[in-house]
């Protein structure tokens, strides 16, 4: 059986990722570079969560076919984490189409 570890959340990696430095404000020193910035890090959590979506895919067709070395329990943490992901994507595609919404109907 799999033992789910869960790794610590390192707040350095993750604003060095966002492009940002500790206080909050923007990096200036290429943080728009290959690598950094919002679309950077916007991609690979994309691409993140397309891989754990397939990776469901996967179990799910190794358990219909019988495959003794998937369980059930891996099968459906795949999935929720899967679902997880999915539905948070989600929900910041639907935060950045109400902020850009805002934006355009904004007076001038």
């Amino acid at each position: 059986m799999n033992e789910v570890r869960l790794k610590p959340f390192d707040f350095q990696a993750a604003l060095a990722r966002a492009g940002l430095q500790a206080n909050g404000m923007p990096r200036v020193d290429g943080a728009s570079g290959p690598g950094g910035g919002f679309k950077t890090a916007m991609a690979q959590a994309l691409q993140g969560v397309s891989q754990s979506q397939l990776e469901a895919q996967r179990l799910q067709r190794e358990l219909t076919l019988d495959n003794p070395t998937v369980s059930v329990e891996e099968t459906m943490l795949a999935m929720q984490k899967a679902n997880i992901g999915f539905q948070a994507t989600l929900q910041v595609r639907n935060r950045l189409l109400q902020a850009y919404s805002d934006i355009m109907n904004m007076q001038v």
